[in-house]
């Protein structure tokens, strides 16, 4: 009997022979979501970081290598110094885009012209940089130079006509970068409008902004993930420069 009431009372039975109580159970949930949680919150302030510095370092110091070339040289990359035509690679953008100025012989005209280059992926690599997408899959971005066509405003308000200018082509980009990069040089995410637009944008004489074509919710071929492992999608962007 005292031992029956022992039970009923809840007295002198040891707490390690009993389970959880929900109490507990409440705050080791809470403890696991607060972990995961952090784990989510750490790997996007990674990935902006990632963003920052591509964007600060080695998009930026590409800008200042064509600027440098420019006022060294006297003309845009790869022109004619004797006969200038303003365009990269002496290459216009007539009916289609120019040749593109990109890989050794962009990395050799740079060089030749003492021009230092941002330090890239590596040496014999300064234009390329590799980074991590969301899902931790690798991305190799690329930059060119090339002479495109490019709208902008005409005579008259809500009126665009195509002209030819010379730009850094991005590629590689996954569609959070490509938005981190439009907002840091242009403030706004428009594939559209502003100094930096998708390629496929460039030259439209919409007057309608543009979100860019793909987000981080398609995969590298271009479809919806089927996979959260699934490798980003890629765009390309194109930067106009000041000459």
């Amino acid at each position: 009997m005292f031992i029956l009431e022992q039970i009923k009372s809840g007295r002198g039975i040891s707490k390690k022979n009993g389970g959880f109580s929900l109490i507990e159970l409440s705050i080791v949930l809470i403890v696991i979501g607060l972990i995961l949680g952090a784990i989510s919150i750490g790997k996007d302030v990674h990935r902006n970081a990632v963003h920052q510095r591509i964007a600060s370092e080695f998009i930026q110091g590409w800008l200042l290598a064509y600027d440098s070339y420019v006022a060294g040289v006297g003309v845009v990359p790869a022109d004619n110094v004797s006969a200038p035509t303003g365009c990269v690679n002496r290459s216009c953008a007539t009916n289609a885009s120019g040749n593109e100025l990109c890989d050794k012989t962009l990395r050799d005209t740079m060089l030749a012209a003492g021009i230092g280059l941002p330090a890239g992926r590596a040496e014999g690599r300064e234009d390329r940089y590799v980074y991590l997408d969301s899902n931790g899959s690798p991305h190799d971005l690329k930059v060119c130079f090339q002479n495109v066509k490019w709208t902008e405003a005409g005579s008259s308000s809500g009126n665009y006509v195509e002209r030819s200018r010379n730009v850094m082509v991005i590629t590689g980009m996954t569609p959070g970068l490509a938005d981190f990069i439009d907002h840091y040089f242009d403030t706004v995410v428009d594939a559209r409008f502003g100094n930096v637009r998708e390629d496929v944008y460039a030259n439209s004489v919409s007057g309608n902004k543009q979100p860019w074509s793909m987000d981080e919710t398609y995969n590298f071929a271009g479809t919806s993930r089927s996979y959260d492992e699934d490798q980003s999608a890629e765009l390309i962007a194109y930067m106009r420069m000041h000459r």
